[in-house]
């Protein structure tokens, strides 16, 4: 693998076109298409198919795409005086592990700065969490990772984004909650509940177990409470909720973001919320600038939220 090969590889994703390719590198045709045969033995796949529209790239030439792009990046910043990188006119495209919250709480912020800063990069994002999320990262399939995480390996280094809390949240002109919810209330009204999508909660929902039961008695699981659903999205809950008169535990600046789109009530929880860390994680001693301001532009995401 060389340079050259990255950079052909790069504009047959971009342009899908021998001929376009070789006029814009300043190279002959014979020399794309043997640069291409170079590419296919090198990664034991077509990587591009010829179709009447152009050249088609196979999902594992789409999968390399972002992975080529940063290792451009990484190259142009070795021979570069600054090393550095410059948003203006990178085409890479980041690749995030998160939770559908996080994405869903970040995206706003995230886009705006891509369009500002960075208007041919973009940012995709794989549903993950915790462990997953890790695994995406130190297998080199996303370049962060997002959420809460009980551990950080050494070989990843972190920092706290911003913190939150469960609540609870019901429809606006609710029949049997307004203001409050009370425990009675809180396990018999019906509820929807975020979680596995087999009935089973994802790790133990927003409950902890110990403190509540110290406070109220023995904690009730989830056979005890009313449950109406299991979904695996919390914005899927959010919609369930204002249009009828279950409940939902939901974190408190995901529903403060849609409450008053959706006309829903924000409630504390009659137990003691359950409060966790939304961080970002890399792979320690990582030299790469485009990471860097990728996770300058989440930090700045992440200070707007209420």
């Amino acid at each position: 693998m060389d340079g050259g090969l990255l950079l052909i590889f790069r504009e047959l994703l971009i342009r899908r076109r021998a001929g376009e390719v070789a006029s814009c590198l300043g190279l002959s045709p014979s020399a794309i298409s043997h640069s291409l045969t170079r590419l296919r033995d090198l990664f034991g796949d077509p990587l591009f198919i010829r179709r009447s529209h152009g050249l088609e790239p196979t999902l594992r030439a789409i999968e390399l795409g972002p992975r080529i792009e940063a290792l451009i990046e990484l190259l142009g910043a070795v021979v570069s005086d600054d090393a550095g990188f410059d948003p203006g006119g990178s085409r890479r495209r980041f690749r995030i592990a998160c939770p559908d919250d996080v994405a869903t709480l970040l995206g706003e912020g995230m886009v705006e700065a891509f369009r500002a800063e960075a208007p041919m990069a973009s940012f995709s994002v794989r549903p993950a969490i915790l462990d997953r999320a890790m695994r995406a990262v130190r297998r080199g399939e996303a370049d962060v990772a997002l959420g809460v995480f009980a551990q950080i390996p050494r070989e990843f280094t972190s920092q706290v984004l911003y913190d939150d809390e469960y609540c609870v949240i019901a429809r606006r002109g609710h029949p049997r909650v307004e203001d409050s919810v009370d425990l009675s209330t809180y396990l018999t009204i019906g509820h929807v509940l975020v979680g596995n999508p087999d009935g089973a909660l994802a790790d133990e929902g927003p409950f902890d177990r110990e403190s509540i039961s110290a406070t109220y008695g023995e904690m009730p699981g989830p056979e005890v409470m009313r449950t109406h659903a299991y979904v695996t999205a919390w914005e899927t809950a959010m919609l369930m909720v204002c249009a009828t008169d279950i409940l939902a535990d939901c974190p408190r600046r995901l529903a403060r973001r849609f409450a008053d789109r959706l006309g829903l009530q924000i409630l504390d929880p009659p137990y003691p919320p359950f409060r966790f860390e939304v961080r970002w994680v890399r792979r320690a001693g990582s030299a790469d600038p485009g990471v860097d301001w990728l996770l300058q532009r989440i930090a700045a995401a992440a200070g707007r939220q209420p």
